[in-house]
């Protein structure tokens, strides 16, 4: 007979399978809601298959030469970007030394949701190693940053978190 003072209705092997497929769903969603706002940006932003595909070779000598190099970006965002508003950003980067690294710098503001509203933006630089550009961003929503900073043969590329913009200038995270 199950009534409130049965203490063996908690091992009834249905209620038991019940909560462990509860428990299981929570903890791949929390899994998969962690990759998402805490990893790269896997989004395909190229025509994957017809231009701008590397081979596997290709690409590891690219990570390889990335990780030789070591350069190490620091950005200055605004604290509110504003749809339609020119913004400053600065960068500095440094090599794997501290030393500042100059070259030529551009930047492509990337918004995953929409490709065909992506924009290239050629920072300059203010002194050495520090490069400093506006950025005025035709749509709200959320946008990356990929740098990429040319001294030489010597090619590194990074990108940032993502940057919000608003139409009223709520605070970017």
């Amino acid at each position: 007979m199950i009534s409130q003072e049965n203490k063996d209705s908690w091992h009834n092997p249905w209620f038991l399978g019940m909560v462990g497929v509860v428990v299981t769903a929570v903890l791949v969603n929390v899994v998969l809601i962690g990759y998402a706002l805490h990893g790269r940006s896997t989004l395909v932003f190229y025509e994957y298959n017809t231009k701008d595909r590397k081979s596997d070779t290709e690409t590891i000598g690219n990570i390889k030469t990335q990780k030789a190099l070591a350069w190490k970006f620091t950005i200055k965002l605004p604290k509110t970007v504003v749809l339609g508003t020119p913004a400053s950003y600065e960068i500095d980067v440094d090599d794997r030394l501290g030393a500042p690294v100059s070259g030529d710098m551009k930047v492509v503001a990337y918004r995953a949701s929409d490709a065909s509203k992506d924009f290239p933006i050629t920072f300059r630089e203010v002194s050495s190693g520090k490069y400093q550009g506006y950025i005025s961003f035709p749509l709200k929503g959320y946008w990356e940053l990929h740098m990429r900073v040319t001294r030489g043969n010597d090619v590194f590329d990074a990108q940032s978190s993502k940057v919000q913009v608003s139409e009223t200038g709520a605070a970017n995270y």
